[in-house]
Order: C-alpha cells, then sequence, then structure tokens
C-alpha cells in the first residue's frame, strides 16, 4: 500500500510538472519611466522617456496625469492636468501609451462633469462605456452637407436678421458686461421647443456663474438634455486648455448617433490665455501679443470640426457658439479677428446699446452670418427682410434730429416707425419666443401698431400680441416652424390679432 500512495504521488506530480511545462508562458511586461527634474505653476520637466510621444498620457508617482506638450532630445515639456502642489522633484513619471480621453454617450446628459469627463455634481460615477480621444480630425469636404436647418435661438434680434443655421459656428463677441453668456443660454433653453442636445463648456469661469447657467438649464427643465462641463479659473491652465476639446468630443460622438448638438464654449478669451501661459512657461517663443505663433491652428482645428454632416458621418450637426471677449470695443485685437476669420459670422454686442437698455444688445450693423437666408424659414424672411434697412436709416435720423433741426411729419413719422421696430427687439432675460410670436412682434411693429404707444407701455403691449397670436393663430406655428411661408391671408389675420389685442390693452373689457 504505501509503495502504490508513493506512485501515485509520484505520478501527480510528473502531471503537474508536465502542466506547467506546457502551459503559456506570461509575456513580459514593459514599463518605461522617467524622473521630474522641474516643476512649475502647471507643467514638469521630465527626463528618462526618450520613446514618448507627441500628446501622450503620462502618470506621475503622485497620482497626478500629464500630456506630453515638448519633445526636445532628453526633455519632456509635459502639461499637467491637475495640481502641482502634490509633486516633487525626483519623483517617478511612467508612460501610458494612451492619449487623453473622455468618456461619452447618454450617460453624460443631465450631469456636470470637469475637463477629463469626472463627475462634478456629486451624483456619483458616470457609467459611460465608451471613451474616445479629445483631439480628432475634422470632416472632410465631402463628409459634409450644406447648412440649411434652422437653428431657432428664440432671440428676434438673432433669427429675424441674424439667422443662425444648424451647423454653423456663429461667434458671440463683445465686451464685458453685455450680455454674451445670457444671450447663449437663452438659445441653448429655447431648445425645449426642438430635440436638440445642448453642451455648455465654461473656460476659465468662475464657479458661481456657473451655478446660475446650471439653475437656469434646471429651473428651464432643459438640464437633463444637456451636458455642463466646467474647468475653473483656479484649476490647473492645462484642463482649461483641454476642456473645449473634450467638449467638442462629446458632441462628435452624439452627432454621429444622428442627433444635431449646440455647443457653447464660455469663452475662448480664457482658453487662449490658458494656452499663452503654458507656451510661456516651455519658453516657446512669443508672438503678437504674447501668444504663441501656433495660437490661430488651435483654435481652428477645434472649430473645424463643427458642422452639418452627411449620411457616412451619421448625418447629425454640430453648432458651435464660441464666445470671445473685447476690450473697449477693440474688434481689431489679435484672438477677436482670428476668431472672426474662422467662424461663420459674429453676433456683436455693443456697450452703447447696454447704456441704453436695448437688451439684447445686439448691433445689427457690425453682426453678420455668411450662412444668411439659407437657414431662416421662409415666412421670417418675408418680414423681417428690411429689417436692416429700416433700423439704419432709422439711426441716421435719429442722429440728424439731434442737432434739434425742424423736421416735417414724415420724418417725424419714420422716426417714430424706426423706434417701434427697435424697441420691438427688445426681449427679457429667459424668456424666448416661438417664431410665431416673433412674426406676430415684429409684423405689429413694421406695420406701424406700436408707434403711437409709449415706450413704458410697450412691454405690455407686445407682451399682449405674443398671447394673442398664440391663441388665434395656434396652426401656424407647425407649418412656419418647418419654415413654410406666410401667405397674405395669413399675414393679415396676424395683424388682425394684433390690433384687436392691443385695443383690448387700451381699452380694456368689462367682465
Amino acid at each position: 500500500m504505501p509503495d502504490e500512495r508513493g506512485a501515485a504521488s509520484a505520478h501527480a506530480f510528473e502531471q503537474w510538472r508536465q502542466g506547467l511545462i506546457e502551459a503559456p508562458q506570461p509575456q513580459p511586461v514593459l514599463t518605461e519611466s522617467g524622473v521630474v527634474t522641474e516643476v512649475g505653476a502647471g507643467v514638469a520637466v521630465v527626463s528618462g522617456l526618450a520613446r514618448a510621444l507627441a500628446d501622450e498620457l503620462v502618470l506621475f508617482a503622485s497620482g497626478v496625469q500629464g500630456q506630453v506638450f515638448d519633445l526636445e532630445p532628453g526633455r519632456l515639456g509635459v502639461i499637467l492636468l491637475g495640481p502641482a502642489e502634490s509633486m516633487r522633484v525626483g519623483e517617478a513619471v511612467h508612460r501610458t501609451r494612451k492619449v487623453v480621453s473622455v468618456p461619452v454617450g447618454p450617460a453624460l446628459l443631465g450631469r456636470v462633469v470637469d475637463a477629463l469627463g469626472r463627475p462634478r455634481d456629486g451624483l456619483g460615477p458616470i457609467n459611460s462605456l465608451v471613451s474616445v480621444p479629445v483631439e480628432a480630425e475634422a470632416a472632410s469636404i465631402l463628409e459634409r452637407a450644406p447648412v440649411a436647418r434652422p437653428l431657432a435661438t428664440g432671440l428676434t434680434a438673432v433669427d429675424a436678421a441674424i439667422p443662425v443655421g444648424l451647423g454653423q459656428r456663429q461667434l458671440i463677441i463683445g465686451d464685458r458686461q453685455t450680455g454674451k453668456t445670457s444671450l447663449a443660454v437663452d438659445a441653448m433653453l429655447n431648445q425645449r421647443r426642438s430635440q436638440l442636445i445642448c453642451i455648455y463648456c465654461a473656460v476659465g469661469q468662475r464657479g458661481d456663474a456657473v451655478a446660475h447657467v446650471i439653475h437656469a438649464l434646471r429651473q428651464g427643465g432643459l438640464l437633463p438634455r444637456s451636458i455642463v462641463l466646467h474647468s475653473g479659473d483656479e484649476e490647473a491652465p492645462g484642463l482649461a486648455y483641454t476642456a473645449p476639446y473634450a467638449a467638442m468630443a462629446m458632441a462628435e460622438h452624439l452627432a454621429a448617433q444622428q442627433r444635431d448638438v449646440l455647443l457653447v464654449i464660455d469663452d475662448m478669451t480664457h482658453h487662449a490665455r490658458a494656452y499663452r501661459e503654458l507656451s510661456l512657461l516651455m519658453r516657446r517663443p512669443p508672438g503678437r501679443e504674447a501668444f504663441p505663433g501656433d495660437i490661430f491652428y488651435v483654435h481652428a482645428r477645434l472649430l473645424e470640426r463643427a458642422g452639418q454632416f452627411g449620411g457616412e458621418r451619421g448625418g447629425g450637426s454640430i453648432t458651435v457658439l464660441p464666445v470671445v471677449e473685447t476690450e473697449a470695443e477693440n474688434l481689431s485685437a489679435y484672438i477677436p479677428t482670428n476668431l472672426i476669420s474662422i467662424t461663420d459670422g459674429q453676433i456683436y454686442l455693443s456697450p452703447r446699446l447696454v447704456r441704453r437698455n436695448q437688451f439684447p444688445a445686439v448691433d445689427l450693423g457690425l453682426s453678420v452670418s455668411r450662412v444668411g437666408g439659407k437657414a431662416q424659414g421662409r415666412a421670417l424672411r418675408s418680414v423681417a427682410g428690411n429689417l436692416r434697412v429700416t433700423l439704419s436709416q432709422f439711426e441716421e435720423l435719429e442722429d440728424f434730429a439731434r442737432f434739434g433741426t425742424r423736421l416735417d411729419h414724415g420724418v417725424r413719422a419714420r422716426l417714430a416707425r424706426g423706434a417701434a421696430v427697435r424697441a420691438a427687439l427688445r426681449q427679457a432675460e429667459r424668456d424666448p419666443m416661438s417664431t410665431l410670436e416673433q412674426l406676430a412682434v415684429l409684423t405689429a411693429a413694421m406695420e406701424g401698431l406700436f408707434d403711437d404707444i409709449a415706450e413704458a407701455r410697450l412691454p405690455r403691449a407686445m407682451a399682449a400680441v405674443r398671447a394673442a397670436a398664440l391663441q388665434a393663430l395656434a396652426e401656424l406655428e407647425p407649418r412656419i416652424a418647418a419654415g413654410g411661408s406666410l401667405p397674405d391671408d395669413d399675414r393679415q389675420r396676424l395683424v388682425a390679432a394684433a390690433r384687436q389685442a392691443l385695443a383690448d390693452v387700451a381699452h380694456p373689457r368689462e367682465h
């Protein structure tokens, strides 16, 4: 018996040994590591990673991530995607053989994330199974389709005179405190009437300002269909530089699924300053206004990724509203001129109109849409076709009348008509209008129904006209919103409803 047990044990041992010999051998794991030689405010210099690639993601021993920015013999310049306070000279850094990526997909809807897609709203992790690089090649011309569908912003001054189309890149430009963010948020809130997905990318903004935007989206019922991406001014400049590219990657994934996306980047001035800071810390040669020479390319390769895409790219669209800040109305500054030349038009908000209490403070003389009437409904185009001419002639007459010259009856009538049309373009914050409401207000103004109404009573009169149009002509809304025309008989019905509403305001009926 002992001999049998020994033979069995020997046989089992031989089988185990043979199994080890025949089993697949584990592959060696090759890791490349370097050493931090310098640490600065948002950047680090690394030595020892001779095979690292441009834009590669590296991981420091302290847990901070970085992106390879400069490749030099024996030296890597790395921009930090986290706080530099926990880093020290001499710590190890490892290659990841990956690029900066962010999670994408419907799981991000309703969430507030940072530039790397990490949650910032305290609602737990984001259950997204797909991550894509933040950098991507823009679609070619053959993969695009013409911009022909309108994007209704709900702002009469924009939809009537500066129409924006789905897939367009329309710049919002103006000095501080002229309402740039408010205009963009109102355009987002108006999408509750459509199926668009909205992405708000805040670059270098204060936390309280972003909180106001989130509150407005929540109050407007649009937050479940929106993504808020925030990189604050107190964070590393590398995150501010990466944030717009991350937001664009999220938008591209949704557009590939036949969705229309509205992306607001607020603002590109802070993005340019973050890139300038990183470049100067890396000792890159400065150019005009100390910006590096490739700042135009940095913005162009971002904004060129937007557009209306063809079927081979999913058939969706990405409409971008980048925001840029000017100083003392200087439109010829470096970054504003760059962005004006990259985008398909601009909405200029004038501090002169702000001082006149004209909100939104859209200067129609300096604003333009290079898509033009191709992305505007026929009904709105028929009413607002000569809106710019009417206002420009009125402003010339208004300047002339300030000299105290005697004015005949015709000139006074034209002044009253112009003032009424300009007042009709005023709009309260967070109060976007439907296309039918815009048509009713503009038609009433162009027909002279507001000429004899005092300025203090105009908001009430416009509200009455809007309500009357929605009540009496609600059946026109689907056809007009779809781009249909406004026949003469429907126009007369619109004028009659507005006239009756104004009569009721002036002489309320007894109930």
